[in-house]
């Protein structure tokens, strides 16, 4: 009686742990960038497992989900669209968070750029298939960080903005590549030129009352012009909550998911 107990318990314990193995879920990883840890957390798809390499994305908050307790971040847009339907996108998504009064440039892109290195290495990341996404102020993040195009096969801004209105100055200065840029007579056209032929893919809405649409018109503007690789997706009447129409666009998980570095370089 007793050696059968144990053996179903064994048979139970089995079937759990390989339900569990399929199921979708987050984790919680650390990094130390300037003698700060950073606390981020890594979504694994359905299914994950190490015999291949994965496609992995980062993922930027915006300003509404900053602070240090590792949850916030996940309060929303790609994040909470993964925990509701977690067969979207499949791929390793690295998810950090920017402490609040900061945002993603200097030791905070620093320390997001630590997170998604480490997770290519832990979790068998492609590195031709690495992708950049974020919204409202990680959407700012996304233009920022794409001036190091090598790094990226695809990048995703949804209402980010490049130029700053005169009464929303930096919370900190920022490094002297950004402020290089954004002090040139055309910051669009100095970032489009940096950007290059690295696929991009816009959204905003029209409607924002936050961060204009006119910047993501600049910015679409300035890429096509340099016969960038770019498409412009604006949701008539929407206001700055264009993130959750935008990354449940049936086409866009396939359309991030095949662009890779490999075929342009």
């Amino acid at each position: 009686m007793i050696a059968r107990r144990f053996l179903g318990a064994l048979l139970l314990l089995a079937g759990c742990s390989l339900t569990c193995n399929q199921q979708s879920k987050f984790l919680i990883r650390e990094v130390v960038v300037g003698g700060h840890v950073y606390r981020y957390r890594v979504w694994l798809p359905a299914r994950y497992t190490k015999l291949r390499r994965w496609p992995v994305i980062l993922f930027l908050h915006g300003s509404g989900e900053s602070g240090s307790d590792n949850v916030g971040q996940l309060d929303g847009a790609l994040p909470a669209l993964l925990a509701r339907g977690p067969s979207l996108y499949r791929a390793v998504v690295v998810i950090p968070q920017c402490p609040t009064d900061r945002e993603w440039y200097g030791e905070m892109e620093t320390q997001a750029l630590a997170a998604l290195d480490a997770s290519i290495k832990e979790f068998r990341g492609d590195s031709r298939r690495v992708y950049l996404t974020g919204v409202s102020m990680g959407g700012a993040g996304v233009w920022y960080f794409a001036r190091h195009p090598a790094r990226w096969a695809a990048i995703v801004p949804v209402c980010g903005e490049v130029v700053r209105q005169k009464d929303d100055p930096f919370p900190i200065e920022p490094p002297a590549d950004i402020k290089q840029i954004l002090r040139t007579p055309d910051p669009y056209d100095t970032l489009a030129r940096a950007i290059g032929s690295t696929p991009v893919w816009i959204f905003h809405g029209s409607d924002d009352p936050v961060i204009s649409p006119k910047e993501a018109r600049r910015m679409f503007a300035a890429l096509r012009a340099h016969h960038g690789n770019v498409q412009y997706t604006e949701y008539p009447g929407v206001g700055h909550d264009s993130w959750d129409r935008a990354y449940s666009e049936p086409a866009l998980p396939k359309w991030i998911l095949a662009q890779r570095l490999s075929a342009r370089r």
